[in-house]
């Protein structure tokens, strides 16, 4: 059986691409990578890739130069993690009271690891989760 190394991309679906945009850019100050009217992408440590999809605007099959990517969407609050160091934890924390982003909950799990957790302007739950979280983390 050939080895899947890690999750490369992980897509969310907004209701309003310049408002999730300015969110993920300038709250969490991820960098960008593409935009367009449909979605934008962003670098997420070097090493994965955050998909914002304009909701309904990619349930169309979408033939490209290369091949066609097969249609999708996603509704209702959605989740995902984002790594962060435990040492990072009380300076994230911070940041999202600057930004007055609310933290909806903080959980420390059996393990040793610390999850936060808040919502984007779309209501996905976002979680920053210290090493400790799974036995893979």
């Amino acid at each position: 059986m050939p080895t899947l190394h890690s999750v490369l991309e992980t897509a969310l679906y907004v209701d309003d691409l310049g408002r999730s945009r300015a969110f993920y850019a300038e709250d969490l100050e991820l960098p960008l990578l593409l935009e367009n009217q449909r979605m934008c992408a962003f670098d997420v440590g070097g090493q994965s890739v955050l998909l914002l999809f304009l909701r309904g605007g990619s349930t169309q099959d979408m033939p490209t130069p290369g091949g066609t990517i097969p249609g999708h969407d996603g509704y209702g609050p959605l989740h995902m993690a984002f790594a962060i160091s435990a040492e990072d934890l009380p300076a994230w924390e911070q940041r999202l009271r600057e930004r007055r982003i609310p933290i909806a909950s903080r959980v420390t799990w059996p393990r040793g690891g610390t999850s936060v957790y808040f919502h984007d302007p779309d209501g996905h739950v976002l979680e920053l989760a210290t090493p400790g979280l799974w036995a893979t983390y």
